[in-house]
């Protein structure tokens, strides 16, 4: 009978009316004195009754819950959980300075999160740590680390604020922009960072199928990939004739200029997308092809046989990357030259009077 006038699942508190009328009836077919059943309403109200509680919510209750921590909300999806190996790999540490400058899926970071940090940076497996220094190890509220699988660095030419910035944008979009401390340096974390997330990148899962005409990227698994060089080098091959083919296709289904903004906006993301992906498995096919050439030679010996920091840039597909996590092209620059044809020259000299000519 106490449940049914203290309920904690109730929105509103039962009246005495309502229990005992809620009661009739149940002693055996007739009815609880109405003084009685008063009294047992009047009591519960002023002395509530504990509810019973199972094992498992009571073990609950009494065991205290770890304080949950931001890294860790944000792990919640296990395909977008870091694989931290300790035993892998270092490919490359150093002194970087970092920006924070698009969150996921390009969204703007907010102006007060954008300042510059300087770390003792790690690339270590498929991961970026971010130290406070070379002697401090990786430890409790350090910085929270970056995967580069399907990643792509890019040197930021349009950002000309300071020297030696390289753009990286990671699988789900996050764009942060790194300062190195010379050229050499930005084109050496360049390679190293492609390379690595060339090598190791798992292929990506398929894309959801549905009736909703809404794009959606598909998700890119952080699982190290264990296959070979050469077998990697024909699946990044084969993404990118992919992309290639299903950007000629996008392009040429060109959406109603007077449709609906939605389905412009749609084209848009989509045509940003292949053309992003596109440039990026080109940057990996590219890489792994001077990898294979060289054998098991040192990474320090691969990037020499580059060359220098622009031919390397220019060799490997890494193109000059906008600071904005945009891939739309700006507009070129007003007051351009234009180049006029013969026919234009020609009729100009017909029309000077003979005698202009004489006199020259």
């Amino acid at each position: 009978m106490a449940p049914c006038c203290s309920s904690r699942n109730i929105g509103r508190s039962m009246t005495c009316h309502e229990f005992v009328t809620n009661l009739d009836g149940m002693r055996d077919g007739q009815n609880f004195p109405k003084d009685q059943l008063k009294a047992l309403y009047y009591s519960i109200r002023n002395e509530k009754l504990e509810w019973a509680m199972d094992e498992e919510e009571l073990v609950s209750t009494l065991t205290p819950r770890p304080p949950s921590t931001p890294s860790s909300r944000k792990k919640s999806n296990p395909f977008l959980t870091l694989t931290q190996d300790a035993k892998a790999t270092t490919y490359k540490e150093g002194q970087l300075a970092r920006k924070v400058h698009a969150e996921a899926d390009g969204k703007k970071t907010p102006w007060g999160k954008r300042g510059w940090k300087t770390f003792y940076t790690v690339l270590k497996g498929m991961v970026l740590y971010f130290l406070k220094d070379e002697t401090r190890a990786e430890a409790p509220g350090m910085e929270e680390p970056i995967g580069v699988h399907h990643a792509l660095a890019e040197r930021a030419c349009k950002y000309n604020k300071r020297p030696h910035v390289f753009r990286l944008q990671t699988a789900d979009w996050r764009v942060f922009l790194f300062q190195a401390l010379s050229a050499e340096e930005m084109s050496s974390w360049i390679s190293r960072i492609n390379l690595v997330a060339a090598m190791f990148s798992s292929p990506p899962f398929p894309a959801a199928v549905g009736s909703q005409r809404k794009f959606i990227r598909p998700i890119l698994p952080t699982a190290q990939c264990r296959s070979s060089l050469e077998e990697q080098h024909q699946a990044h091959e084969a993404c990118m004739d992919k992309f290639s083919d299903e950007l000629g296709e996008h392009q040429r289904n060109l959406p109603d200029k007077r449709g609906r903004g939605r389905d412009l906006e749609e084209y848009r993301l989509k045509k940003e997308y292949l053309l992003y992906e596109k440039r990026r498995y080109e940057t990996y096919v590219k890489l792994l092809e001077a990898r294979l050439c060289g054998g098991s030679e040192a990474l320090e010996q691969w990037e020499a046989r580059l060359g220098g920091t622009d031919s390397a840039d220019e060799g490997l597909g890494l193109t000059k990357s906008h600071s904005s996590p945009s891939l739309n092209l700006d507009p070129p620059p007003a007051g351009v030259k234009v180049k006029r044809n013969i026919s234009e020259r020609r009729t100009v000299r017909k029309i000077i009077p003979k005698r202009n000519k004489q006199l020259l």
